[in-house]
Formats: structure tokens, C-alpha cells, sequence
């Protein structure tokens, strides 16, 4: 079948979503549709907030269909009129067996690992968290499972060993415009083949990330608690207490950005500053802090940080309060 003639359906919400909807767009595609989250209010003053894909999709005049329920009779009727041969998922919700198997040639999915590893919705941060210094993409056929499908195409990058989960994130959305890209090639062609995911127990999950798994355990090695951090920024940002020595005041402390020099030291939950730098001694590592957030603050370096904040003051908080 020639591109021009497959009619796709794509399923997609934030910023992630729109640069491989854009790249299917460019290469001159036919998108008959573009389902993605309903409009809702955001922010202090509630104000209507679209997604990104929706937005994208307005300004190029494709048909947008935000459906409350994925399951209803109208929606699934819309899907039904669009006459699709495939659609595709990057970054939306779990999508119900009525939806995914509709179109003749199938529903795939981008996933941001090289399944079956990190499957979940976090699997960018955990790659990062885990210290990989490699992660990917993956298009895989949907099936009744999460991120169990079968692989139709993988392509891989290295994580630098200061790099953020964001910084990766900004990358991978190009290497996944490309699988997209590459993976529509080879379904339109119909000269590709797919392989099963293997299973295991020593496969890697990507849970999602709450506040209370985002807590910074000091007590773990320097170089886990400098991965982590980096694996949390800049959302939802790894983050502990500091505790006033003398008042008692605690504070929540978000921390962005570091780097990590192997020593042989033991964690001390007093800060370190020299001039305008500032140290954390943990296990077999000493750690540089460069970007920070205090409670009531905004984001900054630490520099600017150390102008307006007597660090000295403040300790961690008591370790035995770090699960």
C-alpha cells in the first residue's frame, strides 16, 4: 500500500506525542484522526488547558476526538466512520480490546525502552534511576497485556553518565519519530516481520512515580543517590527534609541537578559548602550539587541559591525517617 493511501489514526497527548505526529504529518501521511484527552481546567486560575496533541492537531487542521470514555458507543462509532487501517499510540492511555483491535492493520505503540525491560509508565526515569547507560525505543503490536506485544522494530541511544531523565526524554523523542517513521514503512510495504517479547523475572518494571517513591534515600551509595536524582529531573524531582539546627524548622529541599566523585566516604547529613559550591559526603561518594528548589522558592543554581540561603543552618533529616 502506498503511504499516501494508508489512513491512520493516531492516539497521543503531551509534547512527546506531537513531535512523532508531526514527523508522520511531514512525511506526508494521511491522518484521519487524532484521539486524545478531554479538555479540562488547569492551574491556579482554572483555566481550560488543551493537550499538546490537540493543539498540533488544531493548528493543522486535522479532526480531533477527545473521548471521556474509551469504551463508549459514540466514540467507538466515530472510530468505525474514520475507516482506518492502523492506528497508533504514543504516550495515551490503556486502550480497551474494542479499540486496539479495530483497524485491519493493528494497533502499535512507542514505548520509551528496548522491551520487554521498563515496561510501565516511567520507564525513562527508572532506566536512569537503575544507572543503564543504554535505553531505546520500541514499536510493538498492542495486545491484552501492558508493553507485552510483539516487537516490530527497536532503535537504540546511550545515557550520559551526568544525563537527566528530561535531557534523554528531549532526545528520545526524535529517535522515536523515527521508529514511528521506519515502522509505518515497514506495515505499508507488508514485508516485515515481528518477534515475541521474551519473558522472565529479572525483566526491569517502570512503575509510575508518586511523591512518596520520589524521597531521596541517603543512606544507599553516592553513585545511586546521584542516578536517582538525575532519574527524577525535572519531574517529579527527587526531594528530602532539612531540618533548621537550631529552630527546628523543616523544610522540603527538591534537588535537580549533580555530579558524583567516587571517594571512600560515609554519608553525613550535614552539607558541605565551599564558596559558592556546594558538597554532600554520602557512601563512597562525594556529591556536587548544581540546581536546587527550596520550599517556598523557586528552581535555581546553586550559586544563586547560596546568595540568599544560610545552608550552614540546615542538616538532612533524620535518616531513620528515609524508607
Amino acid at each position: 500500500m502506498k503511504k499516501e493511501a494508508l489512513r491512520i489514526v493516531f492516539m497521543g497527548t503531551p509534547e512527546f506525542a506531537v513531535t512523532i505526529l508531526d514527523k508522520i504529518v511531514s512525511d506526508g501521511y494521511q491522518v484521519v484522526g487524532c484521539v486524545t484527552v478531554p479538555d479540562k481546567p488547569a492551574g491556579r486560575g482554572q483555566k481550560i488547558h488543551e493537550s499538546a496533541v490537540k493543539q498540533y492537531a488544531v493548528k493543522n487542521n486535522l479532526n480531533v476526538l477527545q473521548p471521556e470514555k474509551l469504551k463508549s458507543e459514540d466514540f467507538i462509532q466515530e472510530l468505525v466512520n474514520l475507516h482506518a487501517d492502523i492506528f497508533v499510540v504514543v504516550a495515551f492511555r490503556m486502550l480497551p480490546k474494542v479499540v486496539w483491535s479495530m483497524p485491519k492493520m493493528g494497533t502499535f505503540n512507542l514505548h520509551g525502552s528496548l522491551l520487554p525491560d521498563y515496561r510501565g509508565a516511567a520507564p525513562i526515569n527508572w532506566a536512569v534511576i537503575n544507572g543503564e547507560t543504554e535505553t531505546g525505543v520500541t514499536t510493538f503490536f498492542l495486545n491484552e497485556e501492558i508493553d507485552t506485544g510483539e516487537i516490530i522494530l527497536q532503535d537504540r541511544m546511550t545515557i550520559g553518565p551526568n544525563e537527566t531523565a528530561g535531557e534523554i526524554h528531549d532526545r528520545m523523542m526524535h529517535l522515536g519519530a523515527n521508529a514511528v517513521a521506519q515502522t509505518l514503512e515497514l506495515l505499508s510495504s507488508g514485508t516485515f516481520t515481528t518477534r515475541p517479547q521474551k519473558t522472565s523475572e529479572s525483566i526491569k518494571s517502570a512503575p509510575k512515580l508518586f511523591r512518596e517513591n520520589s524521597r531521596i534515600d541517603f543512606t544507599k551509595e553516592g553513585i545511586a543517590v546521584h542516578n536517582f536524582i538525575r532519574g527524577l529531573s525535572p519531574y517529579p524531582a527527587a526531594w528530602t527534609e532539612i531540618i533548621h539546627k537550631e529552630s527546628g524548622n523543616v523544610k522540603t529541599l527538591k534537588i535537580f541537578n549533580t555530579t558524583c566523585e567516587e571517594q571512600d566516604l560515609q554519608f553525613t547529613s550535614h552539607f558541605q559548602r565551599e564558596g559558592k559550591r556546594l558538597f554532600l559526603s554520602l557512601k563512597g561518594s562525594r556529591i556536587e550539587i548544581h540546581e536546587l528548589q527550596v520550599e517556598g522558592k523557586r528552581r535555581m543554581s546553586t550559586k544563586d541559591f547560596l546568595l540568599g540561603f544560610t545552608i550552614e543552618e540546615w542538616k538532612i533529616q533524620n535518616t531513620s525517617k528515609i524508607r
